[in-house]
């Protein structure tokens, strides 16, 4: 008669032989984003979230998006566009005065609107702060031409087609990158950038900041 055979199995538990699951994976450290800084989805600056792998064989996966080029105590870079009259305008020619160039989605758009018609309200007070008033987006100069004459907007806009400068200057996209960033600087008689401030969706604001600052220099 045969001898019966006996079968040993190694001493694991079954979880250990089984992949993580998709939870675990989730609710492991490795896997969290990593805390970002400086969010400004309503008015503070949003950072890149990076995901990364305890894997040796896994790569990281980044998401980036448009930081400042442009920070406070430098001078941007010149430029020279089309205002709504087709004129080529240059940022040198304010200098000797101060000069608030504010960056905004597009013409009708309801903030962009608010925005345009509260700089156009308080236009008085940036001329007795001695300041001009500029005001950029990627639309056409017939499109500036249209919005300044329906709303009566009393200041310069400029068309950035191609949103060239919007890249050179570094302004941020909102909503994730998907749209135009709201952004406002403000540069004072030597071309020297003195405040910067975002905030997308209380375009009003812009104005109540840079009046702060022209009125305290």
């Amino acid at each position: 008669m045969a001898a019966s055979a006996s079968l040993s199995l190694p001493k694991h538990t079954l979880p250990s032989l089984l992949p993580p699951t998709k939870s675990s994976l989730l609710l492991s450290p490795s896997f969290l984003p990593k805390s970002s800084s400086h969010s400004q989805f309503h008015g503070l600056k949003l950072s890149s979230p990076s995901y990364s792998s305890s894997s040796s064989s896994s790569s990281s996966v980044k998401t980036t998006f448009i930081f400042a080029k442009v920070n406070k105590g430098q001078v941007p870079p010149n430029f020279s566009l089309k205002d709504q009259n087709g004129r080529n305008v240059s940022l040198s020619k304010f200098k000797g005065k101060p000069v608030v160039v504010y960056f905004y989605p597009a013409d009708e758009t309801p903030g962009c609107t608010k925005q345009a018609c509260a700089f156009r309200d308080s236009y008085e007070k940036f001329k007795k702060a001695g300041a001009e008033v500029v005001g950029i987006s990627g639309d056409d100069p017939s499109s500036h031409k249209a919005f300044a004459t329906k709303y009566r907007l009393p200041y310069t806009l400029l068309s950035d087609e191609g949103n060239r400068v919007r890249k050179d200057w570094g302004v941020p996209a909102d909503l994730f990158g998907t749209l135009p960033g709201r952004q406002t600087y403000v540069l004072d008689k030597k071309g020297v950038v003195q405040l910067i401030y975002n905030n997308q969706f209380q375009p009003e604001k812009h104005i109540d900041e840079t009046l702060k600052l022209l009125q305290s220099i």
